[in-house]
């Protein structure tokens, strides 16, 4: 198996969604499609595999050395970097927007909140929006894709959302990406999430998270249709976040009950944008 094979594998049983719309990609671009997946993958179950701060920096720090070329031979040893590597000369990736990925992810390593909604919306797009702008750039053969706008829009509703779906497994490892500003605003208590305990003041703080993450979609909606079809690879597991946010939406009562949509269903989501893309946001 070489490297690109182990990244496509990687992402088949970490990230199905993302793997899943990758297949209504051109062939030529899925396995660098893949490599820049399975690297977000490694990247950010740092904190469930090394579960204290300190391994999770020095495994963060392998992949800020490999991106300033200090890897030492590691890239070879490690198929992910291997073909991220390839991918990273080949489309013509800056290494300062995975960079910046590398380093808006030390925040998964501790316990402190976002103090802003700003600071909840920079994290999203510097570990989600990029996500997308960097696909679009492989599916352009390395040209700019000019979405940055719409990459932005989208996948902030996209991190949203997923942070919302994510939120009973956060609460109980105790972290809270609540921002504080919203936990003031509605007087609701860090100390309510990590006991489990639901209130209006969380259940408020929660909707106003669902409501920013809708504000977005919107915008994204908005700027969609001047998107060349060859780049809607990219964008199709943002097709999730409507579906995410009805049924978060109807799990609002009790916030620590998962609210996961089935991965059959999650697959005809995708597959209904890729044939009709106005689906997507």
């Amino acid at each position: 198996m070489d490297a690109f094979e182990h990244c496509e594998q990687v992402v088949r049983r970490a990230d199905k969604d993302r793997f899943f719309a990758t297949l209504f990609a051109p062939a030529k671009y899925r396995r660098a499609l893949f490599a820049l997946y399975a690297f977000n993958v490694e990247v950010a179950r740092v904190r469930e595999l090394a579960r204290e701060p300190l391994p999770g920096e020095i495994r963060l720090q392998f992949w800020v050395d490999l991106l300033e070329n200090k890897g030492d031979g590691g890239i070879e040893a490690h198929p992910v970097a291997s073909a991220l590597a390839d991918t990273v000369v080949r489309y013509g990736i800056r290494p300062h927007a995975l960079a910046e990925l590398l380093e808006a992810r030390r925040f998964d390593l501790y316990d402190e909140p976002f103090g802003t909604i700003k600071e909840l919306e920079a994290y999203a797009e510097k570990t989600s929006s990029v996500l997308i702008e960097l696909a679009a750039r492989i599916l352009s053969n390395g040209s700019d894709p000019g979405i940055g706008p719409l990459a932005r829009h989208a996948g902030i509703a996209y991190a949203v959302a997923g942070l919302q779906r994510a939120f009973p497994l956060h609460a109980a490892r105790g972290q809270l990406y609540i921002p504080v500003e919203l936990l003031d605003q509605h007087r609701a208590r860090a100390e309510d999430v990590f006991a489990g305990n639901t209130s209006p003041a969380l259940r408020a703080a929660l909707a106003d998270m669902r409501y920013l993450a809708q504000q977005h979609l919107t915008a994204a909606h908005e700027l969609l249709a001047a998107i060349p079809p060859a780049l809607l690879a990219a964008l199709l597991p943002v097709a999730l976040v409507r579906p995410t946010l009805k049924k978060l939406d109807r799990r609002r009562k009790n916030p620590f009950r998962p609210a996961e949509i089935p991965q059959w269903r999650r697959q005809w989501i995708i597959w209904r944008a890729a044939r009709d893309p106005r689906r997507i946001a």
